[in-house]
């Protein structure tokens, strides 16, 4: 059975196909990267994957259960996490209080519990503060677990971004370019921390424009192009595939 199957998938603003008839499938354990020129619908395709958005028409089914109507917080609830382009952390919280956000589900007290500081309110919070501890170690950031966020590098926010996805407990977590902006030793850290996703048992969707990245850690390589799927396979495949090589550089003219 397949983890994840996106059927049909299409989104429409007005007359724009943002993206047009997409299908693949994704099973578990695997990175899948996406690729494609500026503008082919990658992230309009995220978008409507954990319910920013609701597709024109299509399905997306998680583990056989159409999820196309949910919202975001429905769609994290089953499972899938994912981070953004551009960061979204709370800069001005210290890092252990970003990730501990992201369990706000498991925490069962109240609002009168929080005030009085009860004893439910102290036990809830010293079991995620313990679980946020231990996905930061997972992700090597535990030395700075109560410094301030915005203070930290552009490469340590990243995977504070990735820690808070992990602490949701999704099974499926989309990367929207997470080495934009890096330096090379970033990015190849950046790469082993991913590659390290799929060793922990979850599932990876990746957009990203670094082509020694994608196909470095990618199992199986989707690509658009305007909105519309022109080739998926393994990366080797696409590699060589003139299809992509034309999307990329252009159609030669004689």
């Amino acid at each position: 059975m397949q983890l994840l199957e996106v059927r049909a998938l299409s989104k429409h603003f007005g007359g724009i196909r943002a993206i047009e008839e997409i299908s693949f499938s994704v099973r578990g354990e695997v990175i899948l990267s996406i690729i494609g020129p500026n503008g082919a619908g990658k992230t309009t395709l995220f978008n409507c994957l954990t319910g920013f958005m609701k597709p024109t028409k299509g399905s997306i089914l998680l583990s056989e259960k159409d999820i196309s109507a949910l919202s975001p917080a429905g769609v994290n609830r089953l499972g899938i996490a994912r981070t953004f382009q551009n960061i979204r952390l709370f800069r001005e919280m210290t890092v252990i209080e970003n990730v501990m956000v992201s369990q706000h589900a498991a925490i069962r007290y109240g609002l009168l519990a929080s005030l009085l500081r009860s004893p439910s309110f102290r036990r809830d919070e010293r079991v995620v503060r313990e679980k946020s501890f231990e996905y930061l170690e997972l992700l090597g950031l535990e030395q700075y677990a109560e410094k301030v966020s915005g203070s930290l590098s552009y490469g340590a926010q990243r995977r504070i971004e990735i820690a808070r996805a992990l602490a949701t407990g999704a099974s499926i977590i989309l990367l929207d370019e997470p080495t934009a902006g890096m330096n090379p030793q970033e990015t190849d850290e950046m790469m082993a921390l991913i590659s390290n996703l799929r060793c922990m048992g979850k599932t990876v969707l990746l957009i990203e424009h670094d082509m020694k990245v994608v196909m470095g850690i990618s199992d199986r390589i989707v690509v658009l192009d305007h909105g519309v799927k022109i080739a998926e396979g393994a990366p080797e495949e696409i590699k060589n595939n003139p299809l992509v090589i034309e999307a990329y550089l252009g159609k030669e003219t004689d």
